[in-house]
């Protein structure tokens, strides 16, 4: 009895030590097999790499992705490889041949569908319907709708594993209509998705055993439709693989029945869901992550590195041009643009302002897609900066339509807002404690108070000149000249005047009070300024700035830090 007892633990524990070794995949298709009508199915699933395709030390890059695909299928015959949109834009390798890089790569690690993000229209609808032919896979999406009322991409597809069947449908974010440029998405109306999604769920009723939204929605709070709304409102979608919003989902988000994923962004993570379908449902479902250190162990496919090479090289003799030089680093980063002035958002605006001769521009900062380190500067680096392949345009307007355009840019500050204004010629304070629509004071155009009644001569891009990130008092005005590329002449100024003397002014001003302050933090050993103004519900900008700090990184112990009170 003792002795059978003790075999019995010891084959205990050899599986429970073999359970951890094995790969998650590897443990549930063994419980498959053992379970008639059961499969297990594994989704790898990716979002918003805007175009990294790449490897760096942040990005495992589409030669990795590759890799573990293959891997995987070579486990597991029942695999899916989805892509939840902000695939085509977004770096030179793809901008420089709207897409067509990225979709050839995409092709060689043989995805199955993928839903477009707003980004993905940058090129006009036109390319989207070129990328949509040149993908070995479709291009889905249920709630865009033509003119004629008939559908602008594929709504739905079906795939069949082991006699189990999988319906796919796409969701695109409605907020594409203002997130590319409007003229891009001229004629096409995107649905409300949870409309879309209860009609797609009928239509798959019967047709489908396993029901997967692929969507474009995200998870932030200030949108009005997300992936969470849907899961909460349609019942019967099994899985919502989503994107936009660059949340990571390390294990995925329950709503009810619905499991949600996503990854982060950039290809920092790769997704992973095992389903496994069982006796007529469901029976079990489960996501994780393989981070960017993990993925460091896979072998860069090579197939994938040898397209990606011939891209490089075919490319190389543009973009390695040099057009100047900088001694200090241009900044892009995402937070910073999108809440403050940097000096790479001067370079631009004054870029503008030269080539333009306009009384004013305005630009903003979700343009901005990218740092320029300290050295030579080439032409790829520009495109990099800004890829989306706007142009400039001057316009007519009225006083107070700027003052309502600059009111717009900053009304969600301290948020971090793609919209936020960088402006030449232009300058202006606001209070962020006052409320939205009343915070812009002290605007000056070329150096004289603004007059409201006055018209003036505006630059801008054609993202923001037809209304995009909602900058509808732009639309009205008649366009006076439509100018070349934005990075063109960004490219122009950079040849010809360099980028000595852009720096930081003071332009776009934001006034803080002390009577704001609420408390006082000092800092302990271990401190970082992101740490704090986390616990606070803030930016680690907004507390610098509060604190007049210069760099914020050097805080140190016992170290009096003012918090405001919101």
């Amino acid at each position: 009895m003792n002795r059978c007892f003790k075999k019995i633990s010891w084959l205990i524990t050899v599986v429970m030590i073999l359970s951890m070794l094995l790969p998650m995949g590897s443990i549930w298709a063994d419980e498959s097999s053992a379970a008639t009508g059961s499969v297990s199915l594994t989704i790898v699933h990716t979002n918003d790499t805007h175009s990294r395709v790449l490897s760096s030390s942040s990005e495992i890059g589409f030669a990795r992705i590759a890799s573990k695909v293959k891997e995987i299928r070579n486990s597991n015959e029942n695999v899916l490889v989805l892509d939840a949109g902000d695939t085509f834009h977004g770096q030179t390798i793809s901008t420089l041949v709207k897409g067509e890089s990225v979709a050839e790569v995409m092709n060689i690690i043989k995805y199955d569908a993928m839903v477009p993000g707003n980004h993905d229209f940058n090129y006009g609808q036109e390319r989207l319907l070129e990328l949509d032919q040149m993908t070995n896979f479709p291009i889905i999406a249920a709630n865009i709708i033509k003119e004629d009322g008939s559908s602008f991409l594929t709504p739905y597809i079906i795939k069949e594993f082991k006699g189990v069947t999988v319906g796919i449908f796409g969701l695109a974010t409605p907020e594409t209509v203002y997130k590319t440029n409007p003229n891009n998405v001229k004629g096409l109306t995107f649905e409300d998705p949870t409309a879309a999604a209860e009609r797609m769920v009928r239509e798959l009723e019967g047709k489908a055993d396993i029901v997967i939204a692929l969507s474009h929605l995200g998870l932030d709070e200030g949108s009005v439709y997300t992936s969470k709304l849907l899961a909460e409102k349609v019942e019967g979608i099994d899985l919502i693989v989503d994107g936009h919003s660059h949340s990571v989902l390390a294990e995925g988000m329950k709503v009810g029945d619905t499991l949600i994923v996503q990854t982060g962004e950039y290809g920092n993570n790769l997704g992973i869901v095992e389903i496994v379908y069982d006796n007529g449902k469901v029976s079990a479902a489960k996501a994780f992550h393989i981070t960017r250190e993990a993925a460091e162990q896979l072998v860069e496919d090579d197939e994938v590195l040898k397209a990606i090479e011939v891209i490089k090289a075919e490319q190389d003799e543009i973009t390695s041009a040099v057009i100047g030089r900088t001694e200090v680093e241009l900044d892009g980063i995402r937070e910073n643009v999108r809440t403050g002035e940097t000096n790479l958002g001067n370079l631009i605006t004054e870029a503008i302002l030269k080539a333009t001769g306009a009384d004013a521009v305005i630009t903003n900062g979700g343009g901005i897609r990218a740092s320029i380190d300290v050295g030579d500067i080439t032409k790829g680096e520009i495109i990099t900066v800004l890829p989306f392949g706007n142009y400039v345009v001057v316009k007519k307007i009225k006083g107070s339509d700027i003052i309502a355009a600059l009111e717009h840019g900053v009304s969600v500050y301290p948020a971090a807002n793609g919209g936020f204004p960088h402006v030449a010629g232009i300058r202006f304070a606001f209070d962020s404690t006052k409320e939205a629509g009343n915070r812009v004071t002290n605007v000056e155009i070329g150096g004289k108070a603004l007059d409201p009644n006055k018209e003036y001569f505006l630059a801008t891009n054609d993202f923001m000149a037809a209304g995009g990130d909602n900058y509808t008092m732009l639309a009205s005005g008649p366009i006076v000249t439509e100018m070349p590329g934005l990075d063109e002449i960004v490219m122009d100024y950079v040849a010809k005047y360099g980028t000595a003397g852009i720096k930081v002014d003071g332009r776009v001003k934001v006034e803080a009070k002390q009577a704001q302050t609420a408390a006082e933090y000092i800092v302990k050993f271990g401190d970082f300024l992101w740490k704090i103004a986390e616990k606070f519900g803030l930016t680690y900008e907004r507390l610098a700035e509060f604190n007049n700090l210069k760099d914020a990184n050097m805080i140190y112990e016992g170290q009096k830090l003012l918090i405001p009170e919101f």
